[in-house]
């Protein structure tokens, strides 16, 4: 099943998921240039480390805006298609933050639980139409935005070991870990999953 996404076609569309239109005009574009849509996956996603006393109303509406006001928008622009293709996935990537909560990062913590509850919520609504809906829940990953928060704070090394050691497994996750959890709920594998978050996160939140 995996080997259909080798080698596949790349169709690019540049949008800002957290406005309406451009959402709504990325979401046709990539209809027509794939010939339709059979499967989402909403991985747009911005952090925010805040006291609750220095953090912006700013702050916490940009937060909402890309993290669930996004993959809300992309899924209801998207939604006409996938019914149109009879047998259709959504994933959210959502965070291990949204079953067990960080310090410092409210408007985080609170998006991203709130995109496991709407993905809930919609796989009920949208099974009707052979959907399924299902979030991701990664822990730390090695990337660029992980990477710029370790090398931000005052002492980084120590920063990379307290974030390692939240983790049973010990270690950072690579991306292609969580890549993988992606693609099995893309797939027919797991054809009999719909409204789970699923925690990719090293053993962090045991959920």
């Amino acid at each position: 099943m995996r080997d259909k996404f080798v080698g596949a076609a790349l169709h690019a569309v540049a949008c800002d998921v957290a406005n309406e239109q451009s959402v709504a005009a990325a979401v046709t574009a990539a209809a027509a240039g794939l010939g339709g849509v059979d499967g989402v996956v909403n991985a747009a996603g911005l952090d925010l480390v805040a006291d609750i006393e220095a953090m912006a109303l700013g702050d916490w509406s940009r937060i909402m805006a890309v993290n669930l006001t996004g993959p809300m928008l992309v899924m209801q622009a998207a939604f006409p298609h996938l019914r149109a293709a009879g047998s259709a996935t959504i994933v959210n990537v959502s965070s291990a933050a949204g079953l067990s909560p960080l310090k410092h990062r409210m408007a985080y913590c609170a998006s991203k639980a709130g995109l496991q509850m709407a993905s809930k919520a919609l796989a009920m609504e949208a099974a009707a139409f052979g959907i399924r809906v299902n979030t991701v829940c990664p822990g730390a990953v090695e990337t660029a935005l992980f990477r710029s928060g370790i090398d931000s704070s005052p002492d980084p090394a120590a920063a990379y070991e307290e974030a390692r050691g939240r983790y049973a497994l010990q270690r950072i996750a690579g991306p292609e870990e969580i890549a993988a959890a992606v693609l099995w709920l893309s797939s027919a594998e797991s054809s009999y999953v719909t409204g789970a978050a699923l925690a990719v996160d090293g053993g962090r939140t045991f959920h």
